[in-house]
Parts: C-alpha cells; structure tokens; sequence
C-alpha cells in the first residue's frame, strides 16, 4: 500500500512538528542531501511552457529512493481563485519501484523554499544580520519571515508588493504567528531595502523584471532571489549579479532558468552544495554582496518527501490507499478487471 498525505493531512503534520520547527528541520535534511550531492542522479526539469504559465515534471534520486514533483506556475491564476503554484509528488523505492508516498506539495513546496532560503542565508548571509527586505508578499511570503525570523535572528520584516492587499495578509498572518517579529510596511521597493541585511525577492509575473538595480545594494547585502525561476522571468539587473558572488543549486537549470540567463554562459558562478560541503568558500568579507540565485530544484523536493515519510510514518498520519494493485500472483494482471467490477456491484448494491 501507498501512504497518501492530503492537504489537511499535511497541515496536521506541520501543526504536530510546529511550523518554525518544521521549517528547522527541513532545512537541516535539505543540506544533509545537498552534502551527498555527488550521490544524486541529477536533472534539470522537464517543462512544458505556454503564454501564461508553465507546467513542469522535476525528478531526482539516491541508490535508494526516487522522488518527482508534479508543479505549475501560473501567475494569473488568482484572478481565477486558484494559487500561483500547485504540486503533488512521489516518493518511491528505487529496488521495486514501489511508490511508497504519495503527497501534497503545494503546502509542502512553500515549506521547502523556505527551508532553502534558510539553508543558502545560514552559509552565506552576515551572522549579525537582522534586517529583512520582502519584495512580494503573496503565498509564500509568511513561511520565508518565519524561516529568517526563527532560524536566522532576523527580528524586523520590511515588507512591499504592488498589490497592498498582499501585505496587509502578510502582516496580519505574521502578527498572530510570530507577535515577537517587528514588521513594517514600505511604499516602494527603495525603501524597503534601505539599510536592509538580507533582502528576499519572491515575484510571481512571468517577465524579465528589474526589482533590484545597482543604485540599491549596499556593501554585505545578502540577497535572496527566489523569484526568478523560468526562462524570461527575471528579478535582479544583470549589474547586481556582476558586482556579486552568485551562488546556485544545479548550475545547468539555473543558466537557463534563473537571474544569470541575462549573463554569458562563462560568467562564474559557485555550488552551493559545495560551500556547505566545506570545499569553497562562501561569503569572503563582510562587505562583500551574495546573490543565492534560487530557482529551486528537485533534490529540495526529494528531501522535503523524505521527511514527510518519516514524520508521517512516526505521527501515524495519512491514510494507505492502493495505488498499485496488490501482486498475489504478480504474473496475472487481468484479474484486477474482475476484481474492479465485483467492487462496483457491491457499491451498488450497499
């Protein structure tokens, strides 16, 4: 049997964990997998674009399990009452091919981009950083604060969107989970960065934007873009990232997804898992800019399945459904028409 874990489910997971410790957590698992990158069977996702959106398909494995998401991104979907990103994933065994877990990632992928956030600033933003800059406060704003704000000392949010309702969600969500972090309201994405530690970028329209140009970086800024993750879709002028160290998760996905597709092929870039395997270095001064280019990737999903397998298996949570049929006599297949068609006459008869 298959453990499935829907969208309550999952809400009861994290509320069992508690939301700040599960975010902890899995960034914790997310690098204990980014150090075992050379483990990995590694590709950059399949996607399927169109003028308003793309779908993509993001597969990743070790010796032992397999994991894929299904995702979307589709900026104008909340015109139509439906979010930006919607995903679901499995995990499998990789010896059977057995799909073991069968989840909601829609919940789950706010969580995991989050815990990414976390993981890259713990490596490469300043220790004594404790401002924030948020550009774009829509769905996955609240989970990035709670990350930084329990994990990363980060005790004031400044907070901007162009649609100021966004920020009034923001900030009415963030007053009632985290009363201890100060969060302000700016008026234009200058403001907000002003005398910013870390500044996080997290837009959703499909276009080569420019939210962060030159004239706004100061000297140590980290910058958290997490925003730019398709082909077209840009955050950060092309001189930002010149004028920075530029750090990514797997290099071939992010030349062709994130900010550095404005940039020529050779224009240098850093791992990250490497910095967090200790075998380059991350931030070099305390003046220095950092750019973690985040596009995300399929290891972050794979880590975040695993994880939910385990706490899901231990809290006792989600239900087993029959995902595959049962193999009494795996070399008869056909029996399973027989079987569906004796479970429908009973359901009718009941």
């Amino acid at each position: 049997m298959t453990r499935f874990i829907d969208v309550a489910t999952m809400a009861d997971l994290v509320a069992e964990c508690g939301l700040e410790t599960f975010l902890g957590d899995l960034a914790d698992a997310l690098a204990a997998d980014f150090v075992r990158w050379p483990e990995f069977d590694k590709s950059a996702r399949v996607a399927s674009h169109s003028e308003v959106g793309v779908i993509e398909l993001m597969p990743a494995a070790d010796r032992q399990r397999y994991a894929f998401k299904y995702v979307n991104g589709h900026p104008a979907n909340t015109r139509r009452g439906l979010y930006t990103v919607m995903a679901f994933g499995v995990l499998a065994d990789v010896d059977t091919g057995w799909p073991v877990l069968l989840s909601e990632l829609t919940l789950a992928t706010a969580l995991r981009t989050a815990a990414t956030s976390l993981m890259a600033a713990r490596a490469l933003a300043r220790p004594d950083a404790r401002r924030m800059a948020l550009i774009g406060n829509g769905a996955q704003a609240e989970f990035q604060a709670l990350a930084f704000h329990a994990h990363l000392g980060i005790e004031e949010i400044v907070a901007f969107d162009v649609d100021p309702a966004a920020t009034d969600k923001l900030m009415r969500n963030l007053a009632q989970a985290a009363p201890g972090l100060r969060v302000r309201r700016a008026a234009g994405t200058r403001e907000a960065v002003r005398g910013a530690d870390i500044v996080t970028t997290i837009t959703a329209d499909k276009t080569r934007a420019t939210i962060l140009t030159p004239d706004l970086i100061e000297p140590g800024m980290h910058l958290n873009a997490v925003g730019g993750d398709c082909p077209g879709k840009t955050e950060l002028h092309a001189d930002v990232l010149r004028a920075a160290r530029v750090f990514v998760e797997y290099e071939p996905q992010t030349r062709i997804e994130g900010d550095i597709q404005q940039l020529p092929a050779d224009f240098p870039v850093v791992d990250l898992w490497r910095v967090l395997a200790g075998q380059v270095e991350g931030r070099q001064r305390a003046d220095q800019v950092t750019v973690f280019d985040s596009v995300g990737f399929a290891l972050e999903d794979f880590s975040t399945l695993r994880l939910v397998a385990e706490r899901a298996e231990a809290l006792g949570l989600g239900e087993t459904i029959e995902l595959v049929p049962s193999a009494d006599d795996p070399k008869d297949l056909f029996r399973h028409t027989r079987r569906g068609r004796a479970r429908r006459a009973l359901r009718r008869a009941a």
